[in-house]
């Protein structure tokens, strides 16, 4: 088996999961890098889904199309012919599928809709809501035609860290809705997949002091609610911008010189302070990122995109997350080797 076959060789071990939840504070890039995972993930003829649940139509803006509408739609074609489609669940319409699905209600759904009624009861029972959203993601990951999986895989853009605990404990929420019942069984359909291996959840940060916090307590949640976590990804990384690591008045000067600028006094203050807050953040960050190599999860970098993000910047990134992911897995592997 290769580096970039998983068992069944239809993928990168780095990233063995069929449903990729991918998590985050808000403002660390987490839809930009769920695109770029799940077209990653669709290539060599492959087929991935990409779901968003939040009706902010934020994939609709990243690949610059229409909004999306509740139903699969192919976005995209990945390298070496795969396909990748995406999906804007609507928890109206979800209600109603799911209403018909169980009740055969039909028209008389639709009905209550129009007087409100769908918007009444999502409101008033707000685990109601993830157990609707949770289960399309579900439905969606184990559907199967003719015997074979539609998809490869799912990627989920999901709720930011600081809810995403809530929303995939859906057993928790949803035994104060019903004891029995459609609503109890598909809750713990859904619990049994986001717990099992066939899940992996990936948060998404920055190398700040609150997204790295809210990282380690997004994972030391999710581990204790049983969900497995995948990979931390540290979006936005700058490269070094100074060759040594301590930059003097010498060094300046000679470089103002160099470059055939005048020395003066103020230029070189200017200068100087410049250099110190840079190497203030850059130990700043190394610290941080050291604190995320101790979590215990592979890590990977992503680059900041300075031109913002395009449909080749997308499939950039996900190469780094294809070959960075399987490097991550093997330093966790090693680690664990070594401590045994």
């Amino acid at each position: 088996m290769t580096a970039r076959e998983s068992s069944d060789g239809r993928g990168s071990y780095g990233w063995p999961a069929r449903l990729h939840v991918v998590t985050g504070k808000g403002g660390t890039g987490k839809t930009t890098v769920a695109a770029a995972l799940a077209l990653a993930l669709a290539r060599d003829g492959r087929r991935t889904l990409l779901i968003e649940v939040e009706a902010r139509q934020g994939i609709a803006q990243l690949f610059e199309r229409d909004p999306l509408p509740y139903r699969e739609t192919r976005i995209a074609t990945a390298q070496g012919g795969g396909e990748l489609r995406a999906l804007a669940v609507d928890v109206e319409e979800a209600l109603l599928e799911y209403l018909e699905m169980f009740y055969r209600l039909g028209v008389a759904g639709r009905a209550l809709r129009k007087v409100g009624a769908v918007d009444f009861a999502t409101t008033i029972a707000p685990g109601l809501r993830d157990v609707l959203l949770t289960g399309k993601i579900k439905e969606a990951v184990t559907r199967t035609v003719d015997g074979r999986r539609v998809y490869d895989a799912v990627v989920l853009d999901a709720p930011p860290t600081g809810r995403i605990g809530r929303f995939l404990n859906v057993t928790a929420e949803t035994a104060r809705l019903a004891k029995v019942g459609p609503i109890k069984t598909q809750s713990e359909g859904v619990a049994a997949i986001l717990r099992s291996p066939m899940t992996a959840v990936h948060v998404v940060t920055l190398l700040e002091e609150m997204p790295v916090q809210e990282t380690a307590d997004a994972i030391e949640e999710l581990t204790r609610l049983g969900i497995p976590i995948g990979t931390v990804i540290v979006n936005a990384t700058r490269p070094p911008m100074l060759a040594g690591a301590k930059v003097t008045q010498a060094d300046l000067r000679k470089g103002l010189t160099a470059a055939g600028l005048a020395p003066d006094k103020e230029t070189l203050a200017g200068l100087v302070g410049e250099a110190k807050a840079y190497q203030t953040r850059v130990a700043a960050e190394a610290s941080l990122r050291a604190d995320l190599q101790g979590l215990g999860r592979p890590v990977v970098e992503l680059p900041i995109v300075p031109e913002g993000v395009t449909a080749a910047s997308l499939e950039s990134l996900g190469d780094l997350l294809l070959t960075s992911a399987d490097a991550g897995t093997e330093r966790i592997r090693s680690l664990g080797a070594s401590e045994r």
